[in-house]
């Protein structure tokens, strides 16, 4: 980090905090206030949306995900267009139509406020959690990186966040979200191309994407009905459409993105705007983690990319056998380069060399079992094994020039603290409206309920650092997020689709059959999910969404029925 990068990396984020705070001060009532007055066009809302699930999480861990794995994530997606489609149908016009400032008011007017109060809390358990995680995702890599305090970064994100969050609530979410996402991708296209610019002149992009196909890196599409395969195309279509159907539909830090707009027809247009972008977005993203992969192909590679980790074999009894895995990798490296440069040269006289390929496959599989070795030694010394999150953000600090490792900092916090304004904006905002104020015994002003609203976000942001200060991570980050949601979104999602297509069903079963539903799921996690941090586990952690929808529903419609029986 030289001056330039602490000079680009503080004015980014002092204006984006400022910006907003000043933008959407002195909100009048509490309408203005949770839903931004209803001011917010279909562009806003869609990028917003998009905002709110683009965490630094994103940033940092999908091209560690996509160096390590391949562009197989990119199948979580596929079912959210779909989401996106059926949301904009039937969700948005009953929200708009009952006027409501949370998902979960429908659920009183449909059921009952026991029902109302089990989806609230349950969306305030797992959004509180991710909130936290959101601010610790990047700090805690930043501080193994930059040997910043880990403590001190999830104070400061977590303040920048409040200050802007607490001063305009979802109109400084909404206004805030524009410039971050500007920042976002204007500094992923950059890296993106400095990427291809840094590759040896031989090696064209095409030559690229034969390199990392060669290396099973471009396997975009997974076919098998394997149920412990976390990534194929039938779980995306289905795990990850209940997912989505359930985060965008019913988790309140999106609806409220688009429960401000002006119109249904605005929400819709900005859901499907989400929709027709959000693939193409993870797909650059995702291959933007492979064009790292190949970049590494001709520069040296550590052994491990968490640089703690690291530091902490060094200091160890196993410092001489890690030295000697670091000159086998090196060995490796060295004839890889020449064998991966050479196979490039064949390409580009349109010649596809078996032997070459054959080659390079072979020292790629050597180059895994000396990680393996070294990943061994570090586990054994009780330090994270796993690096897919500190890939990107080695290769922005190694290989960046000055003042483009600051706006990538930028491009980092940036989306640590959009999708951490948002998640405090709705947490507050469910606290207040579906616990506070539902349970209030008499009346009180607008000014009492934004006074409300902005001591609540104080109290979640405080919540959120204190978690981030003492959390832990046991899972690459995208992953650890997408599984949280996973274990309560099917559930949630499962009473809401009761309320709108299930009308016989009424209050008593879908509470009790949620209940049951959310309990299941807890033991169906631990036993098949939980137990095999090796990854390899019993079930996809995808199949949680559509597997608590179902059971909400089945136990909720077998309730209603021996209710029935029973009188």
């Amino acid at each position: 980090m030289q001056i330039l990068d602490w000079i680009i990396l503080g004015s980014t984020l002092l204006f984006i905090v400022a910006y907003g705070a000043w933008k959407t001060k002195g909100s009048k009532d509490v309408k203005d206030y949770i839903l931004g007055n209803n001011e917010a066009k279909w562009w806003t809302i869609g990028i917003s949306v998009m905002a709110t699930q683009a965490s630094a999480i994103t940033f940092l861990s999908t091209p560690g995900q996509a160096y390590h794995d391949g562009m197989g994530f990119v199948q979580f997606y596929f079912g959210l267009p779909l989401a996106m489609v059926f949301i904009a149908l039937f969700f948005i016009p009953i929200y708009h139509k009952l006027n409501v400032y949370t998902a979960y008011e429908f659920l009183e007017k449909r059921f009952d406020l026991k029902t109302r109060s089990l989806a609230a809390i349950l969306f305030l358990i797992q959004r509180g959690l991710a909130a936290g995680i959101t601010i610790y995702a990047p700090a805690i890599i930043l501080s193994s990186i930059l040997g910043w305090n880990l403590n001190w970064l999830n104070v400061i994100i977590g303040v920048l966040v409040i200050i802007y969050t607490v001063s305009g609530g979802t109109k400084a979410v909404n206004v805030t979200q524009k410039q971050q996402m500007f920042i976002i991708m204007s500094g992923m296209f950059i890296a993106f191309y400095l990427l291809l610019s840094y590759l040896p002149s031989e090696v064209s992009f095409s030559n690229a994407l034969q390199i990392a196909g060669v290396n099973e890196k471009m396997n975009l599409l997974d076919f098998s009905v394997n149920p412990n395969s976390r990534y194929t195309f039938w779980s995306g279509i289905t795990g990850g459409f209940f997912l989505a159907l359930s985060y965008f539909g019913t988790d309140q830090s999106q609806v409220q993105r688009y429960l401000s707009g002006k119109s249904i027809r605005e929400s819709q247009l900005g859901l499907l705007f989400n929709g027709f972008l959000k693939v193409p977005m993870q797909f650059f993203i995702l291959l933007t983690g492979v064009m790292v992969f190949v970049f590494f192909q001709f520069m040296p590679v550590p052994l491990t990319f968490n640089p703690t980790s690291q530091k902490a074999v060094e200091q160890s009894i196993y410092k001489e056998e890690y030295q000697n895995l670091t000159l086998q990798l090196n060995e490796i490296h060295e004839e890889k380069k020449v064998i991966t440069l050479n196979y490039a040269e064949q390409l580009n006289i349109d010649v596809d060399n078996p032997t070459l390929r054959k080659r390079m496959i072979a020292l790629n599989e050597k180059e895994k079992n000396v990680k393996e070795k070294a990943k061994k030694i570090i586990t054994s010394l009780n330090q994270e094994a796993n690096d897919k999150d500190y890939v990107f953000i080695h290769f922005v600090l190694h290989y960046l020039p000055t003042g483009l490792v600051g706006l990538l900092l930028a491009v980092i916090l940036s989306a640590a603290m959009s999708s951490t304004a948002s998640e405090l904006n709705a947490l507050s905002s469910t606290t207040v409206i579906d616990i506070y104020k539902r349970n209030l015994k008499t009346v009180k002003s607008d000014n009492h309920y934004v006074t409300a609203s902005k001591f609540f976000t104080l109290v979640w942001g405080i919540i959120a650092i204190l978690f981030a200060c003492f959390g832990t991570l046991v899972e690459n980050l995208i992953q650890l997020v997408n599984i949280i949601g996973s274990v309560f979104y099917g559930t949630i999602l499962g009473i809401f689709l009761v309320a709108f297509f299930l009308k016989f069903i009424k209050g008593n079963a879908v509470f009790y059959g949620g209940v049951i539903s959310q309990l299941i799921i807890f033991v169906i996690y631990y036993q098949c999910i939980h137990i095999y941090p090796s990854g390899k586990e019993i079930l996809g952690y995808l199949w949680l969404n559509a597997i608590g929808a179902a059971l909400t529903i089945g136990l909720s419609a077998l309730i209603q029925m021996m209710q029935k029986n029973n009188t």
